[in-house]
C-alpha cells in the first residue's frame, strides 16, 4: 500500500471516527476503535466500495448508508457479509476473502456514517506524476523476441502487480509493480504500450518494446478508479490516454507516452431520469471510437455517456447522451459502429451509435447485466448477435445487432438461455470459435464459482455444460473462484484465472476452445490472485 493511500486511510478513520459516540435517527451506530476505522476503510475500498459506492449510497450493489444498515443490525450484516446471496453479492467468509473477525469488523463499520475522500485537481495530480524512463531513453525498436501480439497482461489483484505471460511459451515474461488491484488492461493502438489502472487510481505506463517490458511513466489520480483508455482513431495512435476515476467523479486526459496530466473533467452533474443533482457521479467503462477521434466516457449514477472529443483538448468538445442509470460496463457489437452498454443496476442495454453519436435503443434484460465487453457471434436463426451474462441471475441475454440484414431482429432480446449460475463477470465468444463461455465467481455456491459454462453456438438450445476448471487445476485448499475467460489472438484457446486468497495457491487454466478439454495449467509463486487477464491483440483490436 502506497504511502498516501495510508495517508487517506488514517484521514478517513479520524473523521469518520468524530461522530461514533453520537447517537442518530436510526440509533447509535456500534463501537469502534480508530485502528477499526482504518481497518474497516482499507478492506471497505479494496472489496466494497466497487459496487456499494465511496459514499454508500449503491449503484450495482445496494446502498450502505446507516438509515439502511442500522435498523439490519450487526448479526443480520455480518450474514449477508459473510454468507452472500444469490443476486450477486460473494460471500466473504466463506470465499475466504475476509476471517469471522474482519466481517465482525465490517458489519459494524457501514453502519457508521461515510465521510467523502479528499479531492484532487490537476495541480494534485501533478504532483504524484513520474516519468520514470524519458521518451528520449526509450528504445526506437522492439528490442526483445516476445510475440506481443499473443501476450497476456494478468492482474494479480492483491500483490499490487500484472504479471506479463507469453501466450505462446505460456511462460511468466516479468511481474510489475503497479497500483493495487488492476481493473484494466489496454493496450495502445501501436502495440507498443500498456496502461493500467489500479483500484487506488494509481496509473501505470509499460514499455513493451523494452528488453524486459517496464513500467516508464505513472500518476495517481484520485483515492479510487476503474478505467483507462487509449486513443485509437487513425493519426492519433498512441496520443492521448483518458482515465476515469470513481473518486473524485471525474476523468482526466493525458499524454499517450508518458501520462502527463493535460485535463481534468468533472463528472458530477444531473442524473438523466430523476433530474436530481448526484455527486458521486463515477466513471465506469471508457471505450475509444474507431469512427472519430473520440473516447466514450460512462458515468454511472447520472446515467450519461460523454462522446468526448480529443481533437483539441483546449476547445473540449463533449456531447453528452442520457441513458438509463447506473452505467457500468459493456463492449462494440461486431461492426464496432455501436457500444453495447451495461446499465447494470436498471437491468437495461443501452445501445449508442458512436458513428451519429445518439442513443439507438434501450433493451431490458436479466438482473444487473454484466457482460465485460460482452460476446459477439452469428446465431444461426438471428443473425448477428451480442450477449450479456448477468450477476443477478443465471440468464445469458442474446440482442441481435444487425440492422440492415437482421432488421426485425436489431436491438431486441432474441433469445434467454440459462447459464450455469448467477454471479457472472464475464461472457466471451471469438469470431473463429463455435463456442460461448460464461463465468460466475461471485456466485455464493462452491460448485459455480468454481466452475464455468460453456454453450455451443450452433446449438444454443443445448443447453450448458459445465466444466470444473479448479478441479483441474488442482491446487488444494483455497477459494478458487474462476473469472474471466479470455482467447489467445488465434482463438483456438481459451484462459481462466483460477483466484485464491493470498496465502492459497492460484494458477491461469488454459482449455483448448474446440475440444473443451484441459491444455496447459500455468502456476507459479508469483501468481498470486490472478483475476482479469487480457490478450494483446483482442484488446487493442477490440476482438470479443
Amino acid at each position: 500500500m502506497s504511502k498516501s493511500y495510508k495517508n487517506v486511510l488514517a484521514a478517513l478513520a479520524g473523521l469518520a471516527a468524530l461522530p461514533l459516540a453520537i447517537s442518530t435517527a436510526y440509533g447509535a451506530a456500534p463501537a469502534m476503535t480508530a485502528e477499526e476505522m482504518t481497518q474497516g476503510s482499507k478492506i471497505f475500498f479494496e472489496r466494497c466500495a466497487g459496487c456499494h459506492g465511496v459514499l454508500r449510497k449503491g449503484a450495482t450493489g445496494k446502498p450502505l448508508t446507516p438509515d439502511i444498515t442500522g435498523p439490519k443490525g450487526t448479526d443480520y450484516l455480518k450474514a449477508f457479509i459473510g454468507f452472500g446471496s444469490p443476486g450477486g453479492m460473494p460471500g466473504f467468509q466463506t470465499g475466504g476473502e475476509l476471517t469471522e473477525k474482519e466481517v465482525d469488523l465490517m458489519a459494524r463499520y457501514i453502519q457508521q456514517t461515510p465521510v467523502a475522500p479528499p479531492e484532487m485537481g490537476l495541480k494534485d495530480i501533478e504532483a504524484t506524476w513520474k516519468v520514470l524512463v524519458a521518451v528520449k531513453d526509450r528504445p526506437t525498436k522492439k528490442m526483445n523476441n516476445i510475440n506481443l501480439d499473443n501476450i497476456f497482461s494478468t492482474t494479480l489483484r492483491d500483490d499490487g502487480k500484472v504479471a506479463l505471460i507469453d501466450g505462446d511459451t505460456k511462460k511468466i515474461i516479468t511481474t510489475l509493480k503497479t497500483g493495487y488491484a488492476v481493473h484494466i488492461s489496454r493496450f495502445s493502438a501501436s502495440g507498443r504500450y500498456l496502461y493500467v489502472t489500479g483500484r487506488d487510481a494509481k496509473l501505470s505506463l509499460i514499455d513493451l518494446w523494452a528488453k524486459v517490458p517496464n513500467v516508464v511513466a505513472e500518476v495517481k489520480t484520485g483515492v479510487e478508479a476503474r478505467s483507462i483508455e487509449t486513443s485509437k482513431y487513425k493519426g492519433y495512435e498512441d496520443k492521448i490516454a483518458i482515465s476515469g476515476t470513481y473518486w473524485p467523479p471525474q476523468f482526466v486526459l493525458h499524454e499517450g507516452d508518458t501520462l502527463k496530466p493535460l485535463k481534468v473533467v468533472s463528472t458530477s452533474g444531473i442524473a438523466s431520469e430523476t433530474n436530481e443533482f448526484v455527486r458521486e457521479a463515477r466513471v465506469a467503462a471508457i471505450v475509444a471510437s474507431h469512427f472519430h477521434p473520440e473516447f466514450m466516457v460512462n458515468v454511472k449514477e447520472t446515467g450519461k455517456v460523454l462522446i468526448v472529443n480529443y481533437s483539441d483538448l483546449k476547445n473540449l468538445k463533449t456531447t453528452t447522451i442520457d441513458t438509463p442509470r447506473f452505467l457500468h460496463d459493456g463492449g462494440f457489437e461486431s461492426t464496432k459502429r455501436y457500444f453495447m452498454d451495461a446499465a447494470n443496476a436498471s437491468n437495461k442495454i443501452a445501445v449508442i451509435d458512436i458513428k451519429e453519436g445518439k442513443l439507438t435503443a434501450t433493451i431490458d434484460v436479466g438482473k444487473v447485466p454484466h457482460p465485460g465487453r460482452g460476446a459477439n457471434f452469428i446465431d444461426p436463426k438471428f443473425g448477428p448477435v451480442w450477449a450479456t451474462s448477468h450477476l443477478g441471475d443465471d440468464t445469458i441475454a442474446v440482442i441481435g445487432t444487425d440492422p440492415i440484414k437482421h432488421k426485425a431482429n436489431a436491438w431486441k432480446v432474441v433469445r434467454s438461455i440459462k447459464g450455469h449460475g448467477a454471479g457472472s463477470l464475464f461472457i466471451k465468444s471469438h469470431p473463429k470459435s463455435k463456442n460461448l463461455w460464461v463465468d460466475a465467481p461471485l456466485n455464493p455456491d462452491t460448485k459455480v464459482y468454481q466452475s464455468v459454462g460453456v454453450l455451443d453456438i450452433n446449438n444454443l438450445d443445448g443447453g450448458v455444460t459445465v466444466l470444473p476448471i479448479a478441479e483441474w487445476a488442482n491446487l488444494g485448499e483455497g477459494s478458487k473462484r474462476v473469472v474471466q475467460p479470455e482467447y489467445n489472438k488465434a482463438g483456438d484457446e481459451v484462459w481462466f484465472s483460477v483466484w485464491s486468497g493470498t496465502k492459497d495457491k492460484s494458477a491461469i487454466v488454459i482449455v483448448d476452445d474446440k475440444t473443451r478439454k484441459l491444455k496447459q495449467v500455468i502456476t507459479d509463486p508469483t501468481l498470486i490472485t490472478p483475476t482479469g487477464h487480457f490478450n494483446l491483440y483482442n484488446t487493442q483490436h477490440d476482438v470479443y
